[in-house]
């Protein structure tokens, strides 16, 4: 008798098409839906029995449910943790790793959702589209139109920091529409995923030194945390535009405060902060050419409908036996192939 798979999940599904898929292709599959309102002792006893723990965003989710080494052991069943979006950082891997549980995520879910974002932020910057809203709703009209004259993207050069999914989508908008030079640093892909992704291979100074805008889309890792920082920002051309929508603690917020407060970049597009919300009283949202948004670049009804579905059809894989489509630690395979076992009673299914 093939044993019942309980995957467990705060809340929600961020999509209701989760669970519709879920139901549709996996009739082995029980789902727990828990409240951070219940009694920790409640969860606690939930997640012991759990196989599966699908999380919610960092930002809606207290840090003693995030899946660290002490989670792990206080949940000697479970076989597999999902991200909600593609950022995986609040997830210890490593703790993951060692013990066979597999950690997978939804990269490119939310791809598009977040590319038109950071161009959002680019077009809103460069034509002074908040400053001129602002002043409309003004009562004192003390200004003219040409008070907001803007610039075009046009011709104009991007820089990329990480040409991942989201990276790569926002260059072949900018490259293609505007026409823009798209240069990118990203240590991790070969010469010619860059060539694909029509972008020029460049290192992290050259992207700071020669873009008219600078755009992060990496994940927040030891590696790149506090990598845009003092030198970067001072590198950057008088007038730039600095755009981040990838996870706040990437870029040292107090540098980029003292490079706009000089006057020596444009402005910059930020959905992310260290701390999120920031408080209304963060130095730099005291800056008219700072604009900010609550971390919700990804958060879009169609990007939440696709990050469901790549979460329920993973979990059908990763219930049968099968190696999860985006897999982020593959060196917890063998371990976790010899823990499915032992809780499931069943053999997984060949690694490739």
């Amino acid at each position: 008798m093939t044993c019942i798979r309980n995957l467990c999940l705060f809340e929600r599904w961020i999509d209701p098409v989760g669970a519709d898929d879920l139901k549709q292709h996996s009739d082995t599959t029980g789902v727990s839906i828990l409240s951070f309102a219940d009694r920790p002792e409640v969860n606690w006893r939930a997640l012991a029995s759990a196989h599966g723990y699908q999380l919610l965003p960092s930002t809606e989710t207290p840090d003693m449910y995030y899946p660290s080494k002490a989670l792990i052991e206080r949940c000697p069943n479970l076989l597999a943790v999902s991200s909600a979006g593609a950022g995986y950082d609040m997830v210890d891997v490593d703790a993951c790793t060692k013990a066979g549980v597999l950690v997978f995520n939804q990269s490119g879910a939310n791809s598009e959702s977040v590319a038109q974002h950071a161009l959002g932020m680019m077009l809103a910057l460069c034509k002074n589209m908040i400053q001129s809203d602002r002043a409309i709703h003004n009562p004192e009209r003390n200004w003219t139109r040409m008070d907001y004259m803007g610039t075009e993207l046009t011709g104009r050069t991007l820089g990329i920091i990480g040409l991942g999914n989201i990276g790569r989508r926002l260059s072949a908008i900018c490259g293609s529409v505007f026409n823009m030079r798209v240069i990118a640093y990203d240590p991790y892909i070969s010469d010619q995923d860059f060539v694909e992704r029509g972008a020029e291979k460049a290192s992290l100074d050259t992207v700071m030194r020669e873009s008219d805008y600078v755009s992060v889309h990496c994940p927040l890792t030891e590696e790149t945390k506090g990598m845009v920082g003092t030198v970067e920002f001072d590198a950057m051309k008088s007038g730039a535009y600095f755009i981040s929508t990838a996870r706040g603690g990437i870029h040292d917020e107090t540098a980029v405060e003292r490079v706009i407060a000089n006057g020596h970049l444009g402005g910059a597009g930020l959905d992310v902060f260290v701390d999120e919300p920031p408080s209304y009283q963060h130095p730099l949202l005291a800056h008219a050419n700072v604009i900010v948004s609550p971390h919700n670049a990804g958060i879009t009804f169609d990007s939440l409908f696709n990050m469901a579905r790549s979460q329920a059809a993973q979990w059908v894989d990763v219930f049968a036996g099968r190696r999860p489509r985006l897999l982020i630690n593959p060196d917890a395979w063998e371990l976790f192939s010899a823990r499915y076992e032992r809780i499931l009673g069943d053999r997984v299914k060949a690694a490739e």
